[in-house]
């Protein structure tokens, strides 16, 4: 059996902490939780800071990581706990950059789960975990970096549900900003 790996991953500090949005900028935003799911194992791992060796470890073992914009994004938060490039020792399936070269434009995860998974949205956003992780500081309170962890699992398996459905169906859908349902057609059978 083909293992493929979904991913995501929640920072420590925000793009305005850190200078901007850019590698070198990412590089610097540090790890609060990251997340993967194996379809080999059908199991959820959930790593932090300190174990990110491990993580990328099973990402480069992976058949296939899948993620959203995780080659923009995550990938560059990665990059400085690596000698080589992760983007490099992968095989990879961004669905971001995937539908954003099909439509023009860059899509949301949440925009996508919405209507592809039949209402399916995101349980809070990237500016949560950030605030969970400042309190996780402050207080050292574990239950704050469970919250960072359920929400990235969430966003791990609504990825990998938008994943499974396209990679099914041939296609997902999104609604445009006129609110008109646009059908997107997509090839995901890649293994």
């Amino acid at each position: 059996m083909k293992n493929i790996v979904c991913f995501d991953l929640e920072t420590r500090r925000s793009a305005a902490q850190v200078g901007g949005w850019g590698p070198e900028a990412c590089a610097r935003m540090g790890v609060s939780v990251a997340v993967t799911y194996s379809s080999k194992d059908d199991a959820y791992r959930i790593y932090t800071e300190d174990q990110v060796g491990d993580l990328i470890a099973e990402l480069q073992a992976a058949d296939l990581v899948v993620g959203y914009n995780h080659l923009g994004f995550d990938y560059a938060v990665l990059q400085p706990f690596a000698f080589w490039s992760i983007a490099g020792s992968t095989r990879n399936l961004d669905l971001c950059t995937y539908l954003s070269e099909r439509t023009g434009h860059r899509l949301k995860l949440d925009s996508v789960a919405k209507v592809t998974l039949g209402g399916c949205t995101k349980t809070a956003d990237g500016t949560d975990a950030l605030k969970w992780w400042a309190e996780y500081e402050q207080s050292g309170d574990p239950e704050l970096m469970m919250q960072i962890a359920r929400y990235c699992c969430f966003d791990v398996k609504v990825t990998m549900e938008v994943f499974k459905f396209g990679a099914r169906e041939g296609y997902v859908l999104f609604d445009d900003k006129e609110g008109k349902r646009v059908r997107v057609e997509v090839d995901w059978n890649l293994l």
